[in-house]
């Protein structure tokens, strides 16, 4: 494992949050027995309703208590478990390499994170695949469960470089069309795309019956807009450049930001999306173990 690979995956981060198991909100079909329910019925140890015995069910599930009282045939039915398929989408465009002194780069907090969700689940058997997007490529590693694939994913994103405009809207409606089985899809970006039209892509993923899960990377300075003097900023993603005067700016910027932000979750929600404000300041441990353990209570 080279030295980027290592940066990416804390030993004593992974034990703590082994304790979590990573799980769906939604059932899922899967091919092999797992941790999550299936919205079929099979074996398991939760029970889930009687039906009627029909010519053909197994005699072994007859529930003969229910005979001797009602005289009549009655099989029991219990939750099926399968295996997840989980898709981690990765936002590589230019605006994911900005960072604040003393902050990691929102690319180099997705990677972390990702690498961290990716060993979880296919630890626990589970299927991951990464997308790393930007307008120049798309890097497509399908999900696999076998533990060596966990290496192409490292190994993936430690080569990850922000570059170029975002892609992501193309990139979510391809998603939502060619996984043809449920599955667990995590996003995680800056999401400086349209609103409208990004909203629409979790419409799309939601609507088949994806579960879907929204990381948004914001750094301290892009909520805060700490700065004093005349300022130069610079687009990442695309030549320009702006000379401004902050005080003149700062109100009307913090309350297009506080409407974007309040658009973007109510948008989450009106499609059962997990939205999380993910702020590079706070300890990915930390904003990982939140994420893991709502998922279990819920």
């Amino acid at each position: 494992m080279s030295s980027e690979e290592r940066n990416l995956i804390d030993p004593d981060v992974l034990t703590r949050l082994s304790q979590y198991p990573l799980t769906t909100r939604l059932p899922m079909i899967g091919t092999v027995t797992g941790l999550h329910k299936s919205p079929h019925k099979g074996a398991s140890v939760e029970f889930a309703e009687y039906r009627k015995y029909v010519p053909g069910d197994d005699i072994r599930r007859l529930d003969w208590r229910v005979y001797a009282r009602t005289d009549r045939f009655y099989v029991k039915e219990f939750e099926a478990d399968t295996n997840l398929r989980c898709y981690l989408v990765i936002d590589c465009s230019g605006s994911m390499g900005f960072f604040s002194e003393g902050n990691p780069s929102k690319i180099d907090y997705a990677c972390r994170s990702a690498a961290t969700l990716a060993y979880l689940a296919i630890q626990q058997g589970d299927a991951v695949g990464i997308h790393c997007v930007s307008d120049e490529s798309v890097i497509d590693i399908p999900p696999r469960r076998n533990p060596t694939h966990l290496k192409v994913i490292l190994e993936t994103l430690a080569r990850v470089k922000p570059a170029g405009k975002t892609n992501l809207v193309t990139v979510l409606h391809q998603i939502a069309e060619k996984i043809r089985q449920r599955a667990l899809v995590i996003v995680f970006s800056d999401f400086f795309c349209e609103l409208p039209a990004l909203i629409n892509c979790f419409q799309h993923l939601r609507f088949q019956k994806h579960d879907l899960a929204v990381f948004h990377m914001i750094d301290p300075q892009e909520l805060e807009f700490p700065f004093e003097h005349p300022t130069r900023f610079i687009d990442f993603e695309q030549p320009v450049s702006l000379l401004t005067e902050p005080d003149v700016i700062k109100r009307q910027y913090l309350l297009n930001l506080e409407e974007f932000l309040n658009d973007l979750s109510t948008g989450c929600r009106q499609f059962n999306a997990d939205y999380r404000r993910v702020i590079t300041s706070q300890s990915y441990e930390k904003v990982l173990a939140d994420f893991l353990s709502e998922r279990n209570h819920k």
